[in-house]
């Protein structure tokens, strides 16, 4: 069974995981996606639920509909690519606010991500 956290609405958590499967590539420009009941099914909610996310998704133009032919993923690349850049950020910031909490300063925190590149690499 899916694990969704209780801190924020299930819809906005699906939006998170759709936005990651463009990011990524796994959702591709153009690409046509499942219906609302395939994808109700694939995350374990509501239909109704899956409908919310889809059509948040679309209005933030990250998916069109074609009245026939279904639900496709943008296929503005632009668009894309600042929404993964956005997600990157968003990271980052999680990241160096704890490592910072930790004790670590910003010199620090760079030179630990060397020192582990290099020692991913060996």
């Amino acid at each position: 069974m899916k694990e969704y956290d209780n801190k924020s609405p299930i819809y906005l958590q699906i939006i998170t995981e759709m936005k990651m499967r463009m990011a990524s590539g796994k959702l591709v420009a153009g690409e046509k996606i499942a219906s609302v009941r395939e994808l109700a099914q694939e995350f374990e909610v509501n239909p109704n639920t899956m409908q919310r996310a889809l059509a948040e998704m679309e209005r933030d133009n990250l998916f069109y509909t074609e009245r026939t032919s279904g639900r496709f993923v943008t296929t503005d690349e632009g668009l894309i690519m600042t929404l993964r850049n956005r997600l990157a950020e968003q990271e980052l910031k999680k990241f160096m606010g704890y490592m910072e909490q930790i004790g670590y300063s910003k010199k620090e925190i760079i030179q630990k991500i060397e020192t582990w590149k290099k020692e991913e690499k060996e």
